[in-house]
């Protein structure tokens, strides 16, 4: 192993490397650095010279050329072992450079900011720093390559222990992580410039940048391979795990679910999510009593369940969650009673997740052979524009019941029924591939009493037998989007039998 006896730094992100040059110097390496992060380590006390004392040339262009002349990238590529590529390094008086700490402009911050111009784009588009890292990680056998502040402290107890030195292993692994680190750069700014004057919602190529975050221990089966990719502090994926058990590949997929079911309301919301389907969902004046009235919905269901809350996990809430046995619970946070709630009632094993908020990025789905991606369903109901197709209007109590049924209904797998009480779901009938079925079905799993309840379908009834199963079981107002050739015996029906009937126009199919 070769020692790392000169060190170029230039970071946009400075956390920790005041410590990590002090540490490398003390190694006995020498540091050469650029502009500001030169700056911050020579007033550190740490001894560095700057780039354009190596160069021979003052950073040009406000600060565009700093690192890009023969005296750094030939220190850089230069391969040891060539006797060649040695003597020109001697004879131009170049000397190699053994380690590169480089990380980019921050574009994907810029580009995420709403209307940011073009010109700040582009400004924010790195040009040295992504060179610098390509040229270290193709000459990954002498150069050593960092672009993370993660890994400033184990490379330094390597170095430290194998005399200022890294393995050929460590190497390999830097140069890895590199070559993603402007792969995902650049994939971030061919997609966002592709939006610049686009009037497509849809990116004409599809870039997928995501980190492993975690293994998992299996996927939706034990003989299936797993793991999460995602951000960090961004939705599910980014979320921080409390508490509990590790996270299982079904855990996430439902706690995503139920995440994004309960921040569809905007008052004290609880979710009961199994298999990816809501077994009770309610909107109440309290989360403890939102949760009581989601749990009313299918109790038998609720076991083993995941929860989603929409606001921070109180101790009376907590407590009647720890009556059942629950495998997750998403929400924003968590009071110090409900925590100790649950390690007093022994559900230490319960996964408690505090989720930040998602990002309206799009929905992308993989098929064999490529990938579907659309943008998020952020349709909602609006009395102002909804149709009133029943001799019939809706009651007051009808129609909160319906919007709240509505949006419940938008998160159930088609073919989707929600029976419904203002703030309640009832009955939920999922995934049944007649919509007659659907009906009967949540009308079967109905605990609580249905009449006066009202029904929401993601999608029109083709056929009058789902009004009236609905009916018989004691529905008497319906949502639905219509659309269908018979929209006018489904209209009949309602009528004949003292329903009221609400079109949307706006389907809400979940696959």
């Amino acid at each position: 192993m070769s020692r790392i006896e000169r060190v170029l730094i230039s970071v946009t992100d400075k956390t920790g490397i005041i410590d990590f040059a002090r540490q490398l110097n003390a190694l006995g390496a020498e540091l050469i650095s650029t502009g500001g992060t030169a700056r911050m380590i020579g007033e550190s006390g740490v001894p560095v010279t700057e780039v354009a004392e190596v160069t021979g040339f003052p950073e040009m262009l406000d600060g565009r050329v700093k690192t890009l002349h023969p005296r750094i990238a030939g220190g850089i590529l230069a391969i040891r072992e060539r006797p060649a590529h040695m003597s020109a390094l001697a004879e131009q008086e170049i000397q190699p450079i053994d380690m590169v700490v480089v990380n980019l402009y921050r574009f994907e911050e810029v580009a995420a900011k709403s209307g940011a111009p073009l010109e700040q784009l582009i400004e924010n588009i790195d040009i040295g720093g992504p060179t610098l890292i390509r040229a270290a990680a193709k000459n990954y056998q002498d150069v050593a390559v960092v672009v993370s502040p993660e890994d400033y402290m184990p490379l330094l107890e390597e170095l430290r222990e194998n005399g200022c030195a890294l393995s050929p292993e460590t190497k390999w692994r830097l140069a890895k992580k590199a070559f993603h680190i402007t792969a995902a750069y650049d994939s971030a700014i061919a997609a966002r410039l592709d939006r610049v004057d686009s009037a497509e919602s849809l990116p004409l190529e599809l870039h997928l940048h995501a980190p492993k975050l975690m293994d998992l221990r299996y996927g939706e089966n034990p003989h299936q391979s797993a793991a999460l990719y995602g951000r960090r502090g961004v939705g599910i994926a980014g979320a921080e795990q409390l508490q509990g058990k590790e996270l299982s590949y079904n855990n996430l997929v439902d706690l995503d679910a139920a995440w994004q079911l309960v921040s569809e309301f905007s008052g004290p919301a609880a979710v009961i999510m199994k298999h990816t389907n809501p077994c009770g969902a309610a909107e109440q004046d309290s989360l403890a009593n939102a949760y009581s009235k989601a749990f009313e919905c299918d109790p038998l269901s609720a076991f083993g369940g995941v929860l989603g809350f929409n606001r921070i996990l109180d101790e009376d809430t907590a407590k009647q969650v720890a009556e059942t046995f629950i495998e997750a619970i998403a929400a924003p946070g968590y009071s110090p009673e409900a925590l100790r709630v649950f390690v007093g009632a022994n559900r230490k094993s319960l996964r408690l997740l505090r989720v930040p908020p998602a990002s309206d990025a799009l929905v992308v789905k993989s098929i064999s052979g490529g990938f579907l991606a659309q943008t998020p369903d952020e349709g909602n109901l609006d009395r102002n524009t909804a149709s009133v197709k029943s001799r019939r209007a809706p009651t007051d109590e009808e129609w909160h019941a319906m919007e709240f049924a509505w949006k419940v209904a938008k998160h159930v797998k088609s073919n989707a029924i929600v029976y419904a009480r203002p703030g309640q779901t009832v009955g939920i009938g999922a995934g049944q591939m007649s919509r007659v079925d659907s009906v009967k079905v949540g009308a079967m799993k109905a605990i609580l009493p249905l009449h006066d309840t009202v029904v929401a379908s993601d999608a029109f009834f083709p056929f009058p037998d789902g009004v009236e199963e609905a009916v018989k079981s004691g529905a008497t107002a319906f949502i639905q989007p219509g659309g269908s050739v018979g929209d006018a015996k489904v209209i009949e029906a309602a009528d004949r039998l003292g329903a009221a009937m609400v079109f949307t126009g706006m389907r809400h199919f979940r696959h």
